[in-house]
């Protein structure tokens, strides 16, 4: 089962953290991941850490905002899957704050990546996912993007939101053509980048599962929605989260 062998897949912003364990996952299920970042040496890193357990893979540096970039590195390809995972606020680190103290040039980032970035991947592939009768589209939203939050994150959760709602249109659009679009969202994960031990053990604490999440929960989420089992999918919004957002 979801054996993904000759599959050409991609994951954006896979250079660290959750998208790196995705990539990993597709990998061990035999499919050949584009490890997309903008940072070619966390590209080049992960690349490499799946090639040394016996996995394929190849790095591959383009920023999701820009629909040029994106098109140039990916309508010659042929992908049959297409994991849109770079968020936050893409090349900057997300600034949280209540929505009446935001400068209003904080508003783009997130909204660039989590929705434009979708969709300008979303763009370049799509067509030829349809002629050759298979494709997934997979988005990596999170519960921001479904519940109101007060943690000062409005404009990502307005991209998050954006992108469940664009992923359930083109799964309508395109359900009788062999392609797939679905979304997953995400409860607290854990961030390489965060060493405060107490912040992340307050932070797990409100999760009922009493943890944070890893590319290792999400990885098998996006392995199914990948594979021909998950066929009769799309559409949807699949949350895996810790129990912290339940619907």
């Amino acid at each position: 089962m979801f054996d993904l062998s000759g599959r050409l897949a991609l994951v954006t912003g896979a250079g660290q953290g959750i998208g790196a364990g995705v990539a990993a996952h597709l990998a061990d299920q035999g499919a050949r991941v584009l490890v997309n970042d903008l940072a070619l040496d966390r590209a080049e890193r992960v690349a490499s850490s799946i090639e040394t357990k016996g996995g394929d893979a190849e790095p591959l540096v383009f920023d999701v905002t820009d629909l040029a970039e994106v098109v140039e590195a990916l309508a010659s390809r042929g992908l049959d899957i297409v994991v849109n995972n770079a968020g936050n606020a893409g090349a900057r680190m997300m600034q949280p704050a209540p929505f009446r103290e935001m400068d209003p040039a904080q508003w783009a980032p997130p909204i660039d990546v989590n929705l434009h970035g979708v969709m300008n991947t979303t763009h370049a592939v799509l067509a030829g996912m349809c002629e050759r009768g298979f494709g997934r589209l997979i988005t990596v939203s999170s519960g921001a993007g479904v519940v109101g939050l007060p943690i000062g994150v409005a404009p990502y959760g307005a991209g998050k939101a954006g992108a469940i709602s664009f992923m359930r249109h083109i799964a309508i659009e395109n359900a009788a053509l062999g392609v797939t679009a679905n979304s997953v969202a995400l409860g607290l994960m854990a961030m390489t980048e965060v060493h405060d031990e107490a912040l992340v053990a307050k932070l797990a604490s409100t999760v009922p599962c009493r943890r944070l999440g890893t590319g290792d929960d999400l990885g098998p989420a996006v392995v199914w929605l990948a594979s021909h089992e998950a066929s009769w999918v799309t559409g949807q919004t699949i949350h895996v989260n810790g129990g912290s957002v339940t619907t």
